[in-house]
């Protein structure tokens, strides 16, 4: 049987050509709005099922909600992969290409529905708003016995798990890291950057456009001051003082995070050393965490209300 050419249509950016053409099993892939990375990773899971696919290859595009899935990526996977789609099945979002591979989009918020199933390889959109236990509960057990690889994609929204991969990715061995700020992809024209520039906060611009982890989460208290602190040296490396006692100072909270910061007081300075933060876990749970650090405390401060809540009941008894 002869071969032939079968055309795509896209037409990779420039920005993202190193992204498609990298050879590492993990990457992390961090752009600014509008850059076009989803576009460019429906792309890269259908070139990569094409060509290193087979009848029971299985790839899937994961988004934080399924319902955000299907509404940010399922037309663009049907779309460009149309030359090559054996069969379409709009009810489990999945494609079947012409040599069986197959494409499937989920939702963190459904991660049980991963179970049971293996990949050959994962894209993960906006990890940052992931359940940070679904890629070790759920799906990293999925890749291994396919060495399936896996990229991690997003925009910063603060220093949480998808910052903790953003900073593996920078010094790793067999990681691939492509970060595209608004002003080094050139993507989007001057005119546009400038006009977002004037509409948005500094920390706004910074995060959506500039790709920065360090600007304050719109709505979060002392961003600004953070923000100084940080500009004037104020925040730096300090060494654990094994004589200093250790305080720690809870806000509690059920719906949202408990957060416990760990300090200590060292010649008048304030050291803010150790955090943990946790959603939905009983009080116990959390305070075993703190048990466990083996810090020696001298006091643990709990907000004005602490009497009045309890997280076992998740909210005021």
């Amino acid at each position: 049987m002869g071969s032939r050419e079968i055309i795509l249509p896209y037409s990779p950016r420039n920005a993202f050509m190193p992204f498609h053409e990298r050879t590492t099993r993990w990457s992390c892939l961090v752009a600014h709005r509008r850059a076009g990375k989803t576009v460019a990773a429906i792309n890269d899971v259908i070139k990569r099922a094409i060509t290193e696919g087979n009848r029971s290859a299985q790839y899937a595009y994961i988004a934080p909600f399924r319902s955000q899935a299907k509404r940010v990526a399922w037309d663009y996977l049907k779309h460009y992969a149309a030359p090559i789609t054996k069969n379409t099945n709009e009810a489990d979002l999945m494609v079947e290409l012409i040599n069986g591979a197959k494409i499937m989009l989920f939702g963190s918020d459904n991660a049980d529905a991963m179970r049971g199933l293996g990949f050959n390889g994962v894209y993960l959109d906006e990890y940052g708003d992931f359940k940070p236990s679904v890629w070790g509960n759920v799906i990293r057990p999925t890749l291994s016995d396919r060495l399936g690889w896996a990229v991690f994609g997003g925009t910063p929204k603060g220093k949480n798990q998808f910052h903790d991969i953003y900073k593996v990715s920078q010094g790793t061995p067999d990681w691939f890291l492509l970060r595209l700020p608004a002003s080094v992809s050139k993507i989007l024209p001057d005119s546009e950057l400038e006009a977002a520039r004037a509409q948005l906060s500094q920390d706004q611009f910074d995060q959506e456009y500039e790709c920065s982890f360090d600007a304050a989460i719109m709505g979060a208290f002392y961003g600004q001051e953070m923000r100084l602190a940080q500009d004037e040296g104020r925040i730096k490396e300090l060494p654990f003082d094994v004589d200093a006692p250790v305080f720690s100072a809870w806000d509690l909270g059920y719906r949202d995070d408990t957060a416990v910061w760990f300090y200590q007081v060292v010649r008048g300075e304030i050291r803010v050393m150790d955090y943990y933060a946790i959603s939905g876990a009983s009080i116990e749970d959390i305070a075993q965490v703190v048990i466990d650090k083996g810090y020696r405390y001298t006091k643990h401060y709990l907000p004005h209300d602490a009497r009045a809540k309890t997280l076992a009941s998740g909210g005021k008894s």
